[in-house]
Order: C-alpha cells, then structure tokens, then sequence
C-alpha cells in the first residue's frame, strides 16, 4: 500500500502479478530524468561498487566496545569484526558498559545500541562523556529505527555516527575505517612461527566449587549478563563456603571482564555433573 501511494504520488504506476504457490511480482514504472554517463564517469562508478578486500589492518590491534542488550545482535557484530584483528567486549546495558568503563578499560571505539532496557543508548553517552577521557572515544549509535537519524540529540551526535540495524558490513566497516584511520590489508598476514610447546605442568589439584541453588542462580545471572547479580552471588559463595575462594576470584575476574559467556560455558558442565558441596564450616 505505501509502494503504491508513493508511486501514484510520483506519477507513475505500480503493478502485480501472482501464481499461487509460485510468488508475486511487483512492477513500478516511473517518469524520471535521463542521466547521461561519460565512458569515464562509468569507470568511476565501477571502482566505486568494486569496493577493495578488507581482510584485516595493519597495526595494533583496535579494542571495539558493543553495548547492544540482543545477544543475536552482538553475536553478528563479533562474527563481522573478530576475523578482521578487532578485539572485541561486549555489554548487555549502558549499566555494564559503564561499569566496565569505570575498571579503567578504554576502547578505541563504541558502537551503541540506543533502545535498551534500564537507561538507554542517549543516557549512556551522557554519563560515558564524563568520565575521564569518555569524551573524545568514538560512538557510533547502532539503531533499527531510521527517525532517530533525523533528530536533533543534545549530544551532538551527527547523522554520519548513525548506523541502521540490520547493519551493512561495508557502511560499519567505513565508519571504523574513518574514526580509527585504518589501513585496510587485502590479504591475511602471514602468522609467525608458533613457539615449540612446553613442557606438561604438574597436575593441578581440581579446585572446589559450589553446588545447589547458588551455582544455579549464578549461572542464570551469567547468561543475562546481569553484572550486579553475578557480584552479589559471588559474594554469597564466598562467605557461605569459604573453600570456593579460587573458584570465586576466577569468576569474579572474568565478570570484571564482561566475559559472560565464557562464564556460561565454564558453569553450564558443573550443573550436569555436579562436584561434592564445599563443607560451609572449613576454615
């Protein structure tokens, strides 16, 4: 209906034609000026659709933060990034983005989804640009919604920081390249030589860990990726059953780092085979 209206408006027509179980084709007509081509205006335009392959960068290594609460989201942009030699944190709310801003970390870049449960991506940025050097990372806002592009943001945010969901590699891609001067590379580098293997460690004794409810409720927060439940259940183990020390202070790391799933995959073996209960009186 909107494809029709917009064509009659234009002046032109707008057709169907459909086979049950086969499909539909729609057909638009339109009255529009002839645009007349150069042979080397087309050479241009050819360049420019045969974009250069992008299959890493030359340099350090560029730390990109993604703050998106789907996980289907931040999984397509660690799929897109990681091969390219980006290293990557991702968070599940402005909350934990900021706390792992304030542990001191500072990535090179930000991308910013703005609908987000708890305060959203415009809120984030605010509290983000008071933070000691907050103010000069670069923030791409990543939004499935085309109007937030037109608005008028007391941040200053310009239309050329939007990038609209579902993402176009090559426009993300630019963005980086761009706020991070990169130097694209059209072939992988060549890895260095890995060093020889050393020697096998001692066996190291298995390390207690909870059991029951705590551990299931620990895990249930590390797939939210719920920061603040993760802490105060750590907290729980560590003085219920003072055995769990290690085990505490391994998992209370890899939160500090926003490591969520790693947290899932390491917990998720210690509920289907579940290890003998720390005893809560050792000392």
């Amino acid at each position: 209906t909107i494809a029709k209206m917009l064509t009659d408006l234009m002046g032109g027509e707008l057709t169907l034609s459909s086979t049950p179980g086969a499909g539909a084709v729609f057909r638009v007509k339109l009255f529009l000026p002839e645009v007349r081509v150069t042979a080397g205006d087309a050479a241009d335009l050819l360049r420019l659709r045969s974009p250069k392959p992008r299959l890493g960068y030359a340099g350090l290594r560029r730390r990109v933060l993604l703050v998106d609460n789907e996980e289907a989201d931040r999984e397509l942009l660690l799929r897109l990034l990681q091969p390219l030699g980006f290293d990557l944190r991702t968070a599940a709310s402005g909350h934990d983005a900021l706390d792992l801003l304030a542990t001191g970390y500072r990535p090179d870049a930000i991308l910013m989804d703005l609908a987000m449960p708890g305060i959203d991506g415009w809120e984030t940025i605010r509290r983000l640009r008071t933070l000691k050097g907050g103010s000069a990372l670069p923030v791409a806002i990543v939004s499935a919604n085309a109007f937030d592009q037109g608005l008028d943001n007391d941040l200053g945010v310009p239309a050329e920081d939007f990038i609209l969901k579902p993402c176009r590699h090559s426009e993300l891609l630019d963005w980086l390249e761009r706020k991070l001067g990169l130097d694209w590379l059209a072939a992988v580098p060549t890895p260095e030589p890995a060093a020889p293997p050393a020697p096998p460690a001692e066996p190291v004794p298995a390390e207690p860990v909870p059991a029951g409810p705590v551990l299931q409720a620990l895990l249930e927060a590390a797939g939210l990726g719920y920061y603040r439940g993760i802490l105060n259940t750590l907290a729980q183990i560590e003085q219920q059953q003072p055995d769990c020390r290690a085990f505490v202070a391994r998992m209370r790391e890899l939160a500090r780092q926003f490591q969520f799933e790693t947290m899932v995959q390491q917990l998720a073996p210690l509920l289907a085979h579940p290890e003998p209960a720390a005893d809560p009186r050792a000392t």
